[in-house]
């Protein structure tokens, strides 16, 4: 049989051929506090490969990210190194790249409201690259980051393949930048504390790389804490103090509440946490005096009125607060951030048609990391760079069945087997999306011995979800994380 005959009557499957990475480098100079510092910009994709029994190592998929590496006189070996995502899930790293981190930021007012178009990016006088080199990572299916072709994108779509994926691109861009002696760090916000929890275990236990420290930005990491679901009367408590936040920011309280956001705040989480978890747990049980009680209480720490709170049967989902606080005046507020506000087509509805903090981002920030890859980093990419998708509706949560996602628990053995390891969490007082009381309640949830308890850091801001978008937040968070790094890498070796 001829060459020609068996390949027609036999046909081999081709191969599909592996896109190749790619990358720009440029150097550039921020001036910080008072101090010049040159860096390097590496902007490109690495290749992720799995190990196969048949084929060796296999490609899976290409992942986009941008590396700044400060250049002076301390070797690189020395300099820390943290690794930055966002969350979403379906999230870019493009939030904490040009809103907290990086040496470029948008530039938003003083209140973190945007300004009209065109946009515009300044130096970022509050950048942590004086403190650390920065990796932001996009994980797959975000940014520029894609499978590789005859891959299937919704093979990373799910808690622990992401987990997975993002650490192995950790491990092989450390090693291929010879990070491994570096003081490691990551930093991660909303679901990317989620990865950032789990990937202390993964780490830990794929790679054998141990951190000095995670920093997680309005965290979410037991999913018990957020889901409004009937039987899990446990988020209505957690929320009400960001409730009352929102409420005291939007002048909904009562003179003596408006007077102190402090002293306000103590009396909605002593109430959430004793008579009104309580409460809810008597379900049909609670009547009378007893109920009318708990919904004057509620009222007053709501800014909702009684007949409505009887409405809700003393349960008020997040996303109908948001749509009430305000209705009166055919307002919305914000979920993750309630400080902003914005208009329906009408004031009937249960629920908001858009978060209208979200709508108040997406234009400057998708602007400006579209201008300042292609204009000052010199990467080219006929590919949309997905700020944003709508993946957290067909995210897959496999290993959750029948339970809540919560990669607390991996956070935990990550303590016990990594004893130097710190923790640095921020709150946002006016974040809707992952509650600052939720996130303690996790905390304080955890299993961890006493003495672990003191390795983690809280720290509170008058903000929302992306607290670095309100300018005297950023510059709080930057004292904050300074401090936080200094301490992490100077006792690395506590045992």
């Amino acid at each position: 049989m001829s060459d020609e005959k068996k390949t027609a009557q036999e046909p081999s499957a081709e191969k599909k051929p592996v896109p190749e990475e790619k990358t720009s480098i440029t150097r550039h100079t921020l001036v910080l506090n008072g101090k010049e510092l040159t860096y390097t910009v590496t902007a490109g994709t690495l290749l992720l490969k799995e190990e196969d029994e048949a084929e060796g190592e296999k490609p899976k998929a290409m992942i986009f990210y941008v590396a700044y590496e400060l250049q002076g006189e301390t070797p690189v070996a020395e300099r820390p190194i943290t690794f930055s995502f966002n969350g979403g899930p379906g999230s870019s790293s493009v939030w904490m790249h040009l809103g907290m981190l990086g040496p470029m930021r948008v530039l938003l007012d003083e209140e973190g409201m945007p300004l009209p178009p065109p946009y515009q990016l300044v130096p970022n006088d509050f950048s942590l690259l004086d403190k650390t080199d920065l990796v932001f990572i996009d994980p797959v299916s975000t940014g520029f980051s894609r499978p590789v072709p005859g891959q299937k994108a919704e093979e990373f779509h799910n808690v622990k393949r992401d987990i997975e994926s993002v650490g192995d691109f950790i491990q092989r861009f450390t090693t291929r930048n010879k990070r491994w002696a570096s003081p490691k760090f990551l930093i991660g916000e909303s679901y990317g504390t989620t990865r950032a929890a789990g990937l202390s275990g993964y780490l830990q236990e794929r790679h054998g790389m141990y951190l000095n420290g995670i920093m997680l930005i309005s965290s979410i990491i037991n999913f018990l804490t957020a889901r409004f679901n009937p039987g899990n009367d446990l988020p209505y408590a957690l929320f009400l103090p960001s409730y009352t936040a929102t409420a005291w920011y939007h002048k909904r309280l009562s003179p003596d509440l408006q007077a102190d956001l402090s002293a306000t705040l103590r009396e909605s989480e002593a109430f959430a946490g004793k008579d009104y978890i309580l409460a809810l747990m008597k379900g049909v049980r609670l009547v009378g005096e007893e109920r009318e009680q708990v919904v004057r209480k509620l009222a007053r720490l709501t800014g909702l009125s009684e007949t409505y709170i009887e409405q809700t049967d003393l349960r008020i989902d997040i996303h109908r607060f948001c749509k009430q606080l305000r209705r009166d005046e055919d307002l919305a507020v914000g979920r993750l951030d309630s400080r902003y506000i914005g208009k329906d087509r009408d004031s009937a509805g249960e629920i908001y048609e858009r978060d209208p903090s979200y709508s108040a981002t997406l234009g400057p920030y998708t602007a400006m990391l579209n201008d300042y890859l292609r204009s000052e980093l010199e990467f080219e990419s006929d590919l949309t760079y997905e700020i944003l998708t709508s993946l957290f509706k067909t995210w897959k949560y496999d290993d959750a069945q029948n339970q809540y996602v919560n990669t607390g628990e991996t956070l935990r053995e990550g303590f016990l087997l990594n004893p130097a390891l710190k923790v640095f969490v921020a709150n946002g007082y006016f974040d809707l999306a992952t509650p600052y009381f939720a996130t303690q309640y996790t905390f304080d949830h955890l299993g961890l011995p006493a003495e672990f308890m003191d390795k983690i850091r809280f720290a509170y801001y008058q903000a929302g979800h992306m607290m670095y978008l309100h300018l005297p937040s950023l510059r709080q968070l930057k004292s904050d994380l300074d401090a936080f790094i200094d301490e992490a890498v100077n006792k690395k070796a506590e045992r």
